[in-house]
């Protein structure tokens, strides 16, 4: 398909809403026009068609727009799975989605206020109350990890590529407290999962799209 008529993708490199969108379309080998975003000067035509101004947005070929992140996710694999991410070994796509459903609630909530806690300073938040009081998810998925290679059996499932983004990036807000902490599955897990040649195949970096410039296909050959 020549490129003019690929989906548009818009994106942000080290976001983790954007990063498990990639994952996903990388699985399906779903190509797509990417634009890469910097949150601080968003462009005016991602803005038009997704007005709450986050990433990632994938615009589809008849103009329908997916704007959620675990949406962009389904409909990847939806259209293609060829490793059976949406049938997990273990249990069903609804405990999938379950799982999916405490990150991306109570423990982004609390991730923010760990990484971030200046932003809420109005809330009184102190980021190592947080911090503990985000651990109680790792420890969930380290309990999980600790009798099968991944969160749902021995394969990848739509909820380790949901997930992992955000434990990356609970990690890496203290290294070395993570690296110290009772976890041991979940780094294991974290650690094969960064140094995989699929993750490393979804983060290049990329200009800040403009307006006319030229959209690299995602994902490259």
């Amino acid at each position: 398909m020549p490129s003019s008529r690929l989906p548009v993708l818009y994106s942000f490199r080290r976001c983790p809403y954007a990063m498990r969108a990639r994952l996903a379309i990388q699985a399906a080998g779903l190509e797509c026009r990417l634009r890469e975003v910097v949150l601080r000067d968003k462009p005016q035509e991602m803005l038009e068609v997704s007005p709450k101004g986050t990433v990632p947005v994938l615009i589809l070929e008849d103009g329908r727009v997916v704007d959620e992140s675990l949406d962009v996710m389904l409909h990847a694999l939806e259209g293609n799975d060829p490793e059976g991410w949406l049938n997990p070994e273990e249990g069903t796509r609804d405990e999938m989605l379950d799982l999916i459903a405490a990150c991306d609630g109570p423990f982004k909530h609390h991730l923010d206020r760990y990484k971030y806690a200046s932003r809420y300073e109005e809330e009184g938040a102190v980021s190592e109350d947080h911090r503990k009081a985000g651990s109680a998810f790792l420890e969930t998925l380290d309990a999980r990890l600790a009798t099968r290679d991944q969160l749902f059996g021995t394969r990848v499932s739509l909820a380790d590529m949901a997930v992992m983004p955000f434990i990356r990036q609970f990690a890496n807000t203290d290294r070395d407290w993570f690296d110290a902490s009772p976890y041991p599955n979940l780094k294991e897990w974290l650690a094969a999962h960064l140094a995989s040649p699929r993750f490393k195949s979804v983060m290049p970096k990329f200009e800040q799209w403009k307006t006319g410039d030229t959209e690299p296909v995602f994902p490259s050959a």
